[in-house]
């Protein structure tokens, strides 16, 4: 369990580390325009977001390259803990044979066939399996038959040799 609080925090970190830049960058090219608004005293909300774009997307492409570093350096230490500290550890591995021990899907399975002989029936004819009750027979019906669709101009023309 500490494993996995220490690998989510380095995540909250990574978020941080890429998402800060940006964010700092917006705020500030939003507070120098919002001098320049205050000083010349045009009040328009659209001024600032142009810049604000622009320079949010100069620092992703500044620093793209170390924000996919981080994101792939978290994602292969994930794996790592996935695939070989997990196992290891005895708190999160089951057992090897766990699954002669349980039977998770018991209660689903339970008089879906009321005899050995049904399942020997079925498995000798395979087309005519049986219906649990007279209902589901019933309510099978074969799908509807759609009428053909009319062939376009073109198709028409193909076909009546125009």
């Amino acid at each position: 369990m500490e494993m996995l609080m220490e690998y989510m925090a380095r995540g909250f970190l990574v978020m941080l580390t890429i998402s800060m830049p940006c964010v700092l960058v917006a705020a500030g090219i939003g507070l120098v325009v919002g001098i320049l608004q205050a000083v010349t005293q045009v009040q328009e909300q659209t001024i600032a977001a142009a810049p604000k774009i622009l320079g949010v997307f100069l620092v992703i492409i500044i620093g793209g390259v170390g924000f996919t570093r981080l994101l792939t350096n978290l994602f292969q230490e994930g794996v790592v803990l996935a695939f070989t500290a997990v196992p290891q550890s005895e708190n999160f591995v089951l057992d090897a044979n766990y699954h002669k021990y349980t039977t998770p899907f018991a209660d689903e399975m339970k008089d879906k066939f009321k005899s050995r002989d049904d399942i020997e029936y079925i498995m000798k004819h395979p087309g005519k399996a049986p219906y649990i009750d007279k209902y589901q027979r019933e309510k099978y019906t074969a799908a509807p038959k759609t009428p053909m669709p009319k062939p376009d101009l073109v198709e028409t023309k193909k076909i009546l040799g125009r």
